[in-house]
């Protein structure tokens, strides 16, 4: 990400990443529940991103694993959602929410036959 400052304002450059060309500046792949956040609440991108003060479109990236936030937008954006940031970001894939939720219910349901 490219910072450029004027007279008048701050503009954003962010270079788009696939996670083969991940190198050391921008580190590994992080992954993120940030959309189903957002349709949990229905929220609009940019809403989302008006709240956390960034572009809509940054919220795009961050979805879709193009861009890694800074650590400053990670911790906005999990006071924005009020869960802890490692609940929203990962260095590993998160499982389905589908698997984690019915994967305990039968496994309960195993231990009380």
């Amino acid at each position: 990400m490219k910072i450029y400052l004027t007279d008048r304002c701050i503009s954003t450059t962010i270079r788009r990443v696939s996670p083969k060309d991940q190198d050391a500046r921008n580190g590994p792949q992080l992954y993120n529940r940030i959309a189903v956040l957002r349709a949990e609440r229905g929220l609009s991108r940019q809403e989302l991103a008006d709240a956390v003060g960034v572009n809509y479109q940054t919220v795009g990236y961050l979805e879709r694993g193009d861009y890694n936030p800074s650590l400053e937008l990670a911790f906005r954006i999990s006071e924005f959602f009020k869960l802890p940031v490692e609940v929203i970001f990962s260095r590993e894939p998160f499982r389905p929410l589908s698997e984690e939720v019915y994967g305990r219910r039968d496994d309960a349901l195993k231990k009380e036959r």
